[in-house]
């Protein structure tokens, strides 16, 4: 119920701030992820579709209404248009998707339901336990990965990039000048560190559950009131719902019902989930863990680089800043023409792509199939364009060091392959 009214507030929001227009309607181009090339967007205001589906469907799994096909449209949907562009990707948009596809699952409408009440062989008073524990695992995955991520020189000992966004927080009333303290960036990140690696822990602990509670909600609220992430701490706070017992969810149930509800939590053990079900859990839990994982299998540094960055719960641990000069080059004349970027994208896929390789890429093949074959004009000359190479001289700060050299203008950029090997064009990280 929660999960589908923070779903339904977040929705609204976006509609209502025009970000479906800005971000899905308005760019001429878009940077989908590899192996994605075939989701595109719907024309126009078609774009509205899935976002009014989304809230349809938000509040479908509130009331337990139809509630597979409601979370299976709400997953559809969402992940869909989060595929569009890499440019919007958020980690907490990839654990939307990862809840909202394991609630497809799960017998959420078995009680409490309207789904329940129209159908009543739906209802039941029990569920196994790898339906909660599954839940368990992917909050688990998020704060100890999100943890480890942050056992990190440049989190740990030079207390950025925390250090460099709250000197922005400068003008917040009363606390302003204190969050301009250095030591108080070094407490945030410690205290960041720590409360990810070992939250979990303390959650699962029955003595000590009640008291990591009130940390988590701390946490996040301080960080939703310092950062500008969303509804995802929200989603964080209600999320850890989900460790109490069985009781402590009866007692806020009876509180909106004028029914007596009867939760069984012991008794006689549900039969073992079949050899599929086992199977497929066990392929889920080795993908959650793996994945974030795959940055080990590339040398060089994982921020510089971004190989294997995205899905690995790296949260917000990495400020990077670029500038981006694109070169389209006649290869029989040499002559030169220096691209003006916001002709092509917007100023989020901008900033986004200059500091992303890969993107850096996609960016040059789109460069390149817009002008091949083209007539460009000097003056009263023209001449036609055949097969042009694709340059860039790219600048990248990184954690608020000096600018360094990150695409040198010698590669022709629209021949390079796209794919998930080591990008050996990319000029190496000096600390």
């Amino acid at each position: 119920m929660i999960f589908g009214a923070l779903m339904l507030f977040g929705i609204s929001r976006f509609m209502f701030n025009g970000w479906v227009d800005q971000l899905y309607i308005q760019p001429t181009h878009y940077f989908t992820y590899l192996g994605f090339d075939w989701v595109k967007p719907l024309e126009g205001n078609l774009m509205y579709v899935p976002f009014v589906l989304m809230i349809l469907s938000a509040i479908g799994i509130i009331l337990g209404l139809f509630y597979r096909w409601s979370a299976s449209i709400f997953f559809v949907c969402f992940t869909y248009v989060e595929l569009l562009d890499k440019s919007n990707y958020l980690n907490h948009y990839y654990f939307v998707s990862l809840i909202a596809f394991l609630m497809i699952w799960l017998p959420a409408n078995a009680r409490f339901s309207l789904d329940a009440k129209f159908f009543p062989s739906l209802s039941r008073t029990a569920m196994r336990q790898w339906q909660i524990g599954i839940l368990k695992f992917q909050l688990a995955v998020v704060y100890i990965f999100a943890g480890i991520a942050k056992v990190d020189s440049d989190w740990l000992f030079e207390a950025q990039p925390l250090k460099t966004w709250l000197q922005a927080h400068h003008n917040i009333p009363l606390i302003g000048s204190f969050l301009q303290e250095e030591w108080v960036a070094y407490a945030f990140s410690w205290t960041g560190c720590l409360y990810d690696l070992f939250i979990v822990f303390f959650l699962l602990s029955n003595r000590f559950r009640p008291t990591a509670y009130f940390f988590v909600v701390f946490f996040h609220l301080v960080t939703w009131y310092l950062f500008p992430i969303g509804v995802f701490p929200w989603v964080m706070i209600f999320s850890t719902l989900i460790f109490f017992s069985v009781s402590f969810h009866e007692r806020i149930l009876r509180l909106l019902s004028s029914k007596q509800l009867q939760l069984r939590s012991s008794g006689n053990p549900l039969p073992m989930p079949r050899k599929l079900v086992r199977l497929v859990l066990i392929i889920y839990v080795m993908v959650q863990i793996l994945v974030p994982l795959r940055c080990l299998l590339y040398r060089g540094d994982l921020f510089w680089n971004e190989e294997g960055y995205r899905f690995s719960w790296r949260v917000m641990l990495m400020h990077k800043e670029g500038h981006a000069t694109f070169y389209l080059v006649d290869k029989k004349t040499k002559r030169e023409l220096e691209i003006q970027n916001a002709d092509f994208l917007t100023k989020t896929q901008e900033d986004q792509m200059a500091t992303q390789p890969d993107m850096i890429l996609q960016y040059a093949f789109m460069l390149k199939q817009h002008y091949d074959g083209e007539v460009l004009e000097f003056g009263d000359y023209k001449f036609p364009i055949d097969d042009p190479a694709i340059r860039a001289k790219i600048y990248v700060s990184l954690n608020g060091r000096p600018s360094q050299l990150f695409v040198d203008k010698k590669h022709d950029l629209s021949k390079l392959p796209y794919n998930l090997a080591h990008r050996t064009w990319l000029e190496p990280f000096k600390k």
